[in-house]
């Protein structure tokens, strides 16, 4: 390791290793955050743009976010395993195992793409069919799901590459690169959507282009600025071991965040029989809880290289620190967003219903106000839950994620169902109260077995 390097590493261990907790989490988190942020902005202002275009098309993309919610599932979930491996790594001092990290972790995400390619390609439209629309949401549905799934190899590799940033600390670079693709999807929306009357299909393709821009901007920013983790194919070789722990991690991330794009699809299903209007505000309330919930999962993704680098240091009194401090952060991003929801869900609706009788913003008001109910319950159980990914407990979130939305929201979305539309909406706060039921217990039994017994400083 040159000298340079080896300043470099001395410093991100003065930051991770010792610098004042209050200090520390806002210094990591708050680019993640922000970038998140703007992601969800964008998800917010594409979602304007094809709504203000045509109102079946709004469904189309309602209908075809389950996809992609699995698509960024499978991503953020790898994501997620090569971040904590790296981590670890670096605070054990074994800088040479967490580049090997980052190049298999590259592999895993090429291996991701293929799949939905594959997917694109030959079951778009099976899928866009699930529900049963009329011929010209599924028509656009599909040309949509198409273009977002077979090229979104640049969502992948920025995903990636932003997960090696974080790992190390430079969070700032990592937001450099989401908002580069986030910026580009919010320019061209509008342009391919109107000017050049692209329709759905300028949408997909102003998404794809940002992702292959954050992709672009990420490897420059990785290659250039972050000499721990920089990418050379010299003294590369494939170790099954390594790709496991990162899957160890991954996968149950994965498959956590993948269960959300089953439960939606479900979900989509459950109120179709009750009219396109009621998918439509599914739809319109997870693009407005993005950005809600987006700052407190950058909260989350901050919290990993800390948390992971200071279990690896065997730093437990910084440990329960981190998780103290950013669970009073995550209380407060959540009590702003209840508010905000309650106070004047009309206005937060409004910009997507395109309809003369409001009847989408009539409905959503009721949604709103009802599911918001969850929020602050929701910030504790994301907090303990990105500590059983930093601490390589990733299961533990797995079975949160399998207990709330799929044991508990469907079926109580189902029985609400029979009472009416409307009540479907209790099925959030329901779920919620469960999940962090079980939390809790998990993160009892994970800190008697992993972080209690660290030495103590």
């Amino acid at each position: 390791m040159s000298e340079k390097q080896e300043q470099q590493n001395t410093e991100r261990s003065r930051m991770l290793g010792t610098m004042e907790m209050r200090k520390l989490v806002p210094t990591v988190s708050v680019p993640i955050m922000v970038s998140m942020l703007v992601q969800a902005l964008y998800n917010i202002v594409d979602g304007i743009f094809v709504g203000q275009y045509l109102p079946d098309a709004l469904t189309a993309v309602n209908l075809a976010m389950p996809m992609q919610m699995l698509m960024i599932a499978v991503s953020t979930g790898m994501g997620t395993g090569i971040n904590s491996l790296i981590s670890r790594r670096l605070g054990e001092k074994r800088p040479h195992e967490a580049r090997d990290a980052a190049r298999h972790g590259i592999l895993i995400e090429v291996v991701g793409w293929l799949l939905f390619v594959i997917v694109g390609l030959f079951f778009a439209r099976v899928y866009i069919g699930m529900t049963n629309p009329k011929a010209e949401v599924l028509e656009m549905g599909t040309l949509y799901l198409r273009i977002v799934c077979t090229l979104s190899l640049g969502q992948f590799m920025s995903i990636c590459f932003e997960r090696m940033m974080q790992a190390t600390g430079n969070t700032t670079l990592s937001m450099i690169t989401q908002l580069s693709g986030a910026v580009t999807n919010i320019i061209l929306d509008p342009i391919l959507i109107f000017s050049c009357q692209m329709g759905i299909a300028g949408a997909a393709i102003a998404t794809v282009i940002g992702q292959v821009v954050s992709c672009t901007v990420g490897f420059v920013l990785n290659q250039w600025k972050n000499r721990e983790l920089r990418l050379t194919h010299e003294g590369f070789c494939f170790d099954w071991k390594t790709v496991q722990n990162i899957l160890v991690v991954g996968i149950p991330s994965t498959i956590m965040q993948a269960i959300s794009s089953v439960c939606t699809t479900l979900m989509n299903m459950i109120l179709a029989g009750f009219g396109d209007i009621y998918v439509n505000v599914l739809g319109v309330y997870f693009k407005l809880q993005s950005f809600v919930f987006m700052p407190v999962f950058g909260l989350g993704n901050g919290m990993v290289p800390i948390v992971g680098y200071n279990f690896g240091a065997q730093k437990k009194k910084r440990v329960y620190e981190c998780i103290r401090v950013c669970l009073v952060y995550a209380l407060v991003i959540m009590a702003v967003g209840a508010l905000l929801f309650l106070a004047v869900p009309n206005l937060l609706m409004m910009p997507f219903d395109s309809s003369a009788d409001k009847a989408l913003t009539a409905e959503g008001c009721v949604a709103l106000r009802t599911i918001c109910s969850q929020f602050l319950i929701a910030a504790a159980g994301i907090t303990l839950s990105t500590v059983f990914q930093a601490v390589g407990r990733g299961t533990y979130s797995l079975i949160m994620s399998l207990c709330r939305q799929l044991i508990v929201l469907l079926p109580a979305a189902w029985l609400l169902s029979f009472i009416g539309p409307n009540a479907i909406w209790w099925a959030f706060p329901i779920a919620e109260i469960v999940s962090l039921t079980i939390c809790l217990l998990l993160y009892r039994k994970c800190d008697r077995e992993l972080i209690a017994p660290l030495p103590e400083e």
